[in-house]
């Protein structure tokens, strides 16, 4: 691997891996919280929604193991603010799920969406094939459960067109504030890198 510094405009290719990890272990550690509070208010009110509740939540989990189990051959360290994606992530999760169930399956759709694991794939396919691949199978279940949540909306009207906008710039913030801007670093060095 060649490594340029960030300084003449170019990305160390190691420091962007290692954000890349951070950022998606904290993205993954507050989808477990997110499911987790939801599944508490489905246990009650949409009983009909647990199983499937459930069966995201344990890829989340999987998801959150695979991406920390992958820090410490590349020097990467969880966020130092885990506390806050815990709290956050139950909140969010709470707040929607009280929303109801249309509720919950708008905002699966929303931090579902992908945009950020492609740009990823594209920066490791030739700088970390054994992250592209962990990634690769990361994609493959979360845009199942985009689907799940897609297919599961009742209706899909201006609660939908508002919410969703809403509830990814936040998600996103979460992400940034969570990381130290991290992320916000992290697709700057891909797209740099991506004009190599």
């Amino acid at each position: 691997m060649s490594h340029t510094p960030i300084r003449s405009g170019m990305c160390d290719v190691d420091v962007t891996i290692r954000r890349i990890l951070k950022v998606n272990h904290a993205g993954e550690f507050g989808a477990v919280r997110i499911y987790g509070a939801q599944l508490l208010v489905a246990r009650r009110l949409f009983p009909d929604m647990v199983p499937a509740l459930e069966e995201m939540r344990e890829d989340e989990i999987d998801h959150c193991r695979l991406f920390r189990e992958a820090m410490p051959a590349r020097g990467a360290k969880p966020c130092r603010v885990m506390a806050f994606w815990s709290l956050g992530g139950y909140l969010l999760g709470l707040m929607t799920s009280l929303g109801g169930r249309n509720m919950i399956w708008i905002y699966t759709e929303a931090v579902e969406v992908h945009r950020h694991l492609e740009d990823q794939l594209a920066f490791l396919a030739k700088r970390d094939p054994e992250l592209h691949a962990i990634i690769a199978s990361i994609q493959e279940q979360e845009l199942a459960h985009l689907r799940k949540a897609e297919d599961s909306q009742k209706r899909r009207g201006l609660s939908h067109a508002l919410l969703l906008p809403l509830i990814s710039a936040l998600t996103d913030l979460m992400i940034w504030l969570s990381t130290w801007g991290d992320s916000s670093w992290m697709r700057a060095e891909m797209a740099g890198a991506g004009k190599d």
